[in-house]
């Protein structure tokens, strides 16, 4: 396994040479305007447009906790968006994040990195709107 090495800065300006894919979680419900995924949007139009549609069409596609969408945005860059988040409120369920549904995500994203010969790249997910914490994930 690979380590994971810590750099401050804006993630959607991967500091790495080759292919990158930076990842960041998406609520299960088709909203997208708060977070992360604001810097996304005001770097690259088409992560917010595909996840939009890929929620549009969910009766027809895989759209659910644990999925993923890889989006590219230039030729060395793509966007993995990963439903990991249930709705985009803490209820009486505790706060939106599913820890099960990221540890999905990061398999397949895992897999899509390795095809692509991509470095991933992400801000601490999970631990902002979707109140979880970076401890929680097991990333080591």
């Amino acid at each position: 396994m690979k380590t994971i090495t810590y750099i401050k800065g804006d993630a959607t300006v991967p500091q790495a040479k080759g292919t990158k894919l930076i990842v960041h979680i998406c609520n299960n419900i088709g909203g997208w305007g708060k977070g992360f995924v604001v810097a996304i949007s005001k770097r690259w139009l088409e992560p917010e447009k595909a996840y939009r549609e890929w929620h549009r069409n969910r009766s027809k596609n895989d759209f659910e906790l644990g999925a993923i969408q890889i989006v590219k945005v230039s030729d060395d860059k793509h966007v993995g968006n990963m439903i990991a988040q249930q709705g985009i409120k803490t209820g009486s369920k505790g706060v939106p994040i599913r820890y099960e549904a990221v540890q999905q995500c990061l398999e397949k994203i895992a897999v899509e990195a390795k095809e692509l010969n991509a470095s991933i790249h992400m801000p601490r997910i999970g631990c902002g709107l979707a109140g979880g914490k970076w401890k929680e994930l097991n990333l080591l």
